[in-house]
C-alpha cells in the first residue's frame, strides 16, 4: 500500500566516489569537525555502501532490507558519538542524532497511521471488490492496459504506490492469464502509472512527503506536478499501447462484497487526510498530529463495529454461502491492521534517515552539495538524481537533498520532487513496486521485459521535465 509500499533521496557513496580525496579534515568550527577524510569519515562511508549493497540484493540474499541499515546506522552514530566524546563535544553529536530522530518519528508515525487505514481497507475488502469489478466486467486486453494504468495513476496518490500497483496486477494476471507479452507491457504501465501519481500529491509518496513535510513546499503546490506526472505517464504508455494484443478474454463471473463499515472507513481516511492538512496549513502544527487524531477516529469506528459485529449476519439466510462470499465476519480490531503494516521498510526508513543524517554530520552531504547544485546547476542535479533513484532507493536520495538543502526556487524543488519520484520507472528495480511486481508476476515482467521498454519510459521523464519547467515556469523565478 501505501503502506506497501510506503516507504521517499540521494546515496552519498555513489555522489562522494567521484569527489576528490584531499579533502580538509579541518574543523568547520569550535563545536564541529569536517571528517570527510579522516577514519571515522571513510568508515562510515563505508559501513553505508556495504549496508546499502546488501539492501539492493535483497531479492536474492531474502535479507529484509531493514536489517542492514539499522545496523549501519547504528555503527556510524556509535563511532561518531565516540569521537566527539573523546573531544570533550559529546553533547554535539547527542543533538545531532536527536535532531534526526525526531525527523524520523514523525514520518514514520504519520506512515504508520495512513499504513492502518490501508489495511484496514484491504481487510474490509474494498480492494477485493474493485479486483472483481475489473475482472467480470469483460475488457479487452488494450482497454484493460489503459484502465489499470489510469486506476494506478489515480489510486497512488492516496494509497500508496506499492498497494496500488499490487492490486493492478492482480487483475492483470487474472485476466491476462498465459498471454506474457500482456502482461509484460501492463505490469510495466501500472509501476509507470503508480510512481507518476503518487508525484503530484503530498500522500502519494515518501520523497513528496518528506519534502511537504519540511514546509519547502507548500500543500496545494504540488498539484502543479500533475499535468508533467500525466505526461510521464501518457507518452510510454501511448508508445506501448500498439503492442499490446488486441484480444478481448472472456469474463469472469466472480462477486466479491465489502465488508461492513468499509465505505465509512474511505469517508474517515479522507477525513484524516483533511485533518492533517488542516493542522499543517491553519493550525502551523506538524502533519502528523492530524494524521494521529485520524487515527482516533479509526480507533472509535473500530469500536462500534467490534461491538456491533453481531449484525454481520443478521437477515441473511445462507450463512455459509455468505461466509463464502465475503469470509466469517471476525470483529473488527484496529490493532490487527495497525500490527500488518510494512515494518519492514518503516525501519528501513530508520535506517536510511540516520545512516545518512550521519553522513552529513560528518560533512560528506556538504561536498556532495557543492559538487551537485553549485558545480553543475539545480536543474542538472535534479535531472541527476532522477536518474540515480532508477538505482538507488529514493527515499535516501531524497532525504540526502533534504539535508543539503540547497538554495533552490519552488519551481526547483518541485522539479527534484517529480525527477525523484519517476526516475525509479526507468528500471523494474528503480522502485518498490516495480520489485514487487517481478515477484508477482515472476517469469512474465522481469527486468530485462521492463528495460527494453525503457527507453519510451526514458522519453516520457523526458518529456514531463519539459513540461514541468514550461507549465511551472512561474515557480523558476
Amino acid at each position: 500500500m501505501k503502506v506497501q509500499n510506503l516507504m521517499s533521496k540521494v546515496f552519498p557513496a555513489l555522489f562522494i566516489s567521484v569527489l576528490p580525496g584531499s579533502a580538509l579534515a579541518a574543523e568547520h568550527a569550535a563545536d564541529h569537525f569536517e571528517l570527510t577524510s579522516h577514519w571515522v569519515g571513510w568508515i562510515s562511508l563505508v559501513l553505508f555502501f556495504v549496508a546499502y549493497l546488501l539492501v539492493m540484493a535483497e531479492e536474492f540474499t531474502h535479507l529484509r532490507k531493514s536489517k542492514p541499515v539499522i545496523l549501519a546506522a547504528g555503527l556510524i552514530w556509535g563511532i561518531i558519538g565516540w569521537y566527539y566524546t573523546s573531544h570533550g563535544l559529546g553533547v554535539e553529536a547527542e543533538n545531532a542524532v536527536r535532531h534526526n530522530l525526531l525527523e524520523y518519528a514523525e514520518l514514520m508515525l504519520f506512515l504508520l497511521v495512513a499504513m492502518t487505514y490501508i489495511n484496514a481497507m484491504e481487510e474490509r475488502r474494498v480492494f477485493d471488490a474493485l479486483r472483481a469489478w475489473l475482472i467480470r466486467s469483460g475488457f479487452g486486453f488494450r482497454s484493460l492496459f489503459w484502465i489499470t494504468g489510469i486506476l494506478a495513476f489515480f489510486i497512488s496518490p492516496i494509497a500508496d504506490n506499492l498497494t496500488t500497483a499490487l492490486l493492478m496486477c492482480a487483475v492483470v494476471l487474472a485476466v491476462g492469464g498465459d498471454n506474457s507479452r500482456f502482461v509484460t507491457l501492463a505490469c510495466i504501465n501500472i509501476v509507470v502509472g503508480a510512481n507518476a501519481g503518487g508525484a503530484f500529491s503530498p500522500f502519494g509518496d515518501i520523497t513528496t512527503l518528506m519534502v511537504w513535510q519540511k514546509g519547502i513546499v507548500e500543500f496545494w503546490t504540488f498539484f502543479n506536478l500533475f499535468i508533467p506526472s500525466a505526461v510521464n505517464f501518457l507518452v510510454p504508455a501511448a508508445i506501448m499501447h500498439f503492442a499490446v494484443p488486441n484480444v478481448k478474454p472472456e469474463a469472469s463471473g466472480e462477486q466479491v462484497q465489502m465488508q461492513r463499515g468499509a465505505r465509512r472507513i474511505i469517508a474517515l481516511f479522507l477525513a484524516t487526510i483533511a485533518t492533517a492538512v488542516s493542522f499543517h496549513n491553519f493550525l502551523t502544527l506538524p502533519p502528523v498530529i492530524g494524521m494521529l487524531t485520524g487515527l482516533g477516529y479509526l480507533q472509535l469506528f473500530g469500536f462500534y463495529l467490534k461491538k456491533t459485529a453481531n449484525r454481520d449476519h443478521r437477515g441473511i439466510a445462507d450463512i455459509a454461502e455468505y461466509d463464502e462470499q465475503i469470509g466469517s465476519p471476525v470483529a473488527f480490531d484496529v490493532f490487527t491492521p495497525i500490527a500488518r503494516a510494512e515494518w519492514d521498510t518503516l525501519f528501513f526508513f530508520y535506517g536510511v534517515v540516520l545512516c545518512v543524517g550521519g553522513l552529513g554530520f560528518l560533512g560528506y552531504l556538504s561536498m556532495a552539495s557543492e559538487l551537485m547544485y553549485t558545480g553543475w546547476g539545480p536543474t542538472n542535479a535534479n535531472i541527476a538524481v532522477g536518474v540515480i533513484s532508477a538505482i538507488v532507493d529514493n527515499i535516501p536520495v531524497m532525504f540526502a537533498v533534504l539535508t543539503m538543502n540547497p538554495d533552490m526556487s519552488t519551481g526547483q524543488w518541485l522539479m527534484v520532487t517529480l525527477t525523484a519520484g519517476v526516475g525509479g520507472s526507468l528500471l523494474s528495480v528503480g522502485s518498490a513496486a516495480g520489485v514487487a511486481l517481478m515477484g508477482q508476476a515472476r517469469g512474465k515482467y522481469t527486468f530485462f521485459g521492463h528495460l527494453k521498454w525503457t527507453p519510451a519510459i526514458a522519453l516520457g521523464y523526458a518529456a514531463s521535465i519539459a513540461t514541468h519547467m514550461a507549465v511551472n515556469s512561474a515557480f523558476f523565478v
